[in-house]
């Protein structure tokens, strides 16, 4: 990924969700890259799970294309401390974790990526 959209994904996120941005994540079925990690957080996360994790969601994108719930936008994921929330496109994904977030506040930083990848493609 280009410093461009990087920085792009970055401003997005913020500009979506603030000081509540925890992490940004780009992957592909190959490899990934972490983008941005909130200053106050350890880079000790075992990102490698995480991201095998989210590589399903190419699968489940295609799996759910002829749903009668319409196309795949987006995937939240909460836990106890937190949230995770992915974006997938044909060939490449973001996930994006935050503090615990409104509903809302999800669909404004998942619309914020999907922007960001569809300039891209």
């Amino acid at each position: 990924m280009n410093d461009t959209v990087r920085e792009e994904l970055t401003r997005a996120c913020r500009s979506a969700i603030g000081d509540s941005l925890r992490s940004i994540v780009h992957f592909t079925a190959d490899g990934y890259e972490q983008l941005y990690l909130r200053e106050d957080l350890e880079a000790s996360a075992d990102l490698a799970s995480f991201v095998e994790n989210e590589r399903r969601g190419f699968e489940r994108r295609e799996t759910g294309a002829n749903s009668e719930l319409g196309g795949y936008e987006y995937t939240i994921h909460s836990h106890a401390d937190g949230a995770l929330t992915r974006v997938v496109t044909d060939d490449e994904g973001v996930f994006v974790t935050t503090d615990p977030l409104s509903t809302a506040r999800f669909e404004e930083v998942a619309t914020a990526v999907r922007e960001v990848l569809d300039g891209t493609n």
